[in-house]
């Protein structure tokens, strides 16, 4: 059954870096559950504390993942006009066949959602790119948490291999 746990484990960690560039798949949690499932297995000792401190990491890093792009967007000069038309335009880039759909959707639509509001482009454009600031650095931190999530698997399982 061990044998079944981890490699349902490794499922999670794949599906959870995906979910860290797929704004629909939330992959911090994901991930995690690679590590809840470990504690079931026999093969490796259980460690309770570190299931519930990179609980609370993915958790905060989920909720991040929301505000920080926003932030971006305001910090940038921004309005909630803005705000908006990235979240709006993140969906569209989901949908649509358009290659980094998701980098290019919330830019987009950040800078029509200014250019609706103020109708000024420079502010519209750096509203636009506080909003990819915002995404690439909430991306990179859910990806730099599920890797640690990984090495965090991957450490525990080597050494039943050993």
């Amino acid at each position: 059954m061990d044998i079944v746990f981890i490699i349902l484990g490794v499922v999670l960690l794949v599906a959870g870096l995906a979910g860290c560039v797929l704004p629909v798949i939330p992959g911090p949690p994901l991930a995690w559950l690679s590590l809840l499932l470990l504690q079931f297995t026999e093969s490796i000792p259980q460690d309770w504390d570190m299931v519930w401190l990179t609980l609370a990491v993915a958790v905060v890093v989920q909720i991040l993942d929301y505000i920080v792009p926003a932030m971006g967007t305001k910090k940038f000069g921004g309005t909630k006009y803005g705000v908006w038309g990235a979240m709006i335009g993140l969906v569209a880039g989901l949908i649509t066949p358009i290659p980094l759909g998701v980098i290019v959707g919330p830019f987009l639509g950040a800078f029509i959602g200014e250019m609706i509001h103020q109708n000024q482009a420079e502010k519209a454009l750096r509203a636009a790119l506080g909003s990819l600031v915002g995404f690439l650095f909430s991306t990179g931190l859910k990806i730099g948490v599920v890797l640690y999530f990984g090495y965090l698997f991957f450490e525990k399982v080597s050494g039943v291999f050993r």
